[in-house]
């Protein structure tokens, strides 16, 4: 079958207006509990994209590590391509699909780092493998074969025998501050329902349905 020939009906609900919170982290927040009660793979699965100062795009996927009423938070490498972006050009863009739910929430907004506090805190609750990674890693870096990196694993490992993993200088987290959040929910004949909650400053959001 040609990929041109692909099809799918969206069929499983719809979205009105009344559905909605007036608060869209709230909103975000009961479909994420959805997609969890589903048993969804990786339901905090989100893509990420970037930009750097020319305005050259990339995107990648990335886990939520959390959501408070500062936005979305979430962990990496600050040398990484996406870190380097994101301290050069801190508008961002952040993408949850989940296909068994025939949903799509797309965010817009800004990045700030986390405190050093909370990014040892989060970095000293991941397994003592994903902490030594991070040492492995020079994230985005060319690098000559796998060999190299798990060699520079192993080395680690023998440095840090125990649980006592510190925190990488170059490491730690992002918080995207949402100015703007679209929920999509598929629905028959490719004409799906779509909201978007705009900031208003300090006057709340607003809420607009948008045609599919």
């Amino acid at each position: 079958m040609s990929i041109a020939d692909l099809r799918k009906e969206y069929e499983l609900t719809a979205l009105s207006r009344e559905d909605l919170d007036a608060d869209p982290i709230r909103q975000f927040q009961k479909w994420l509990q959805t997609a969890l009660d589903a048993g969804l793979v990786e339901p905090n699965a989100m893509t990420l994209a970037t930009a750097d100062p020319t305005g050259k795009p990339s995107a990648r996927t990335v886990l939520l590590r959390g959501i408070d009423e500062r936005g979305l938070r979430f962990f990496t490498n600050y040398e990484s391509r996406k870190g380097r972006e994101l301290s050069e050009n801190p508008n961002a863009a952040l993408v949850f699909y989940w296909a068994e739910l025939e949903r799509q929430i797309c965010i817009a907004g800004s990045v700030n780092r986390l405190s050093a506090v909370e990014s040892e805190a989060y970095f000293q609750s991941r397994p003592r493998g994903s902490r030594i990674a991070a040492w492995a890693s020079h994230q985005s870096k060319v690098i000559g074969s796998r060999a190299e990196i798990e060699e520079r694993f192993r080395e680690l490992e023998k440095l840090y025998p125990d649980d006592s993993v510190p925190l990488p200088s170059y490491w730690g987290g992002f918080v995207l501050s949402p100015v703007r959040i679209e929920f999509w929910q598929g629905r028959p004949n490719r004409l799906h329902d779509r909201f978007c909650y705009s900031r208003q400053g300090d006057r709340g959001w607003t809420i607009e349905r948008l045609s599919p």
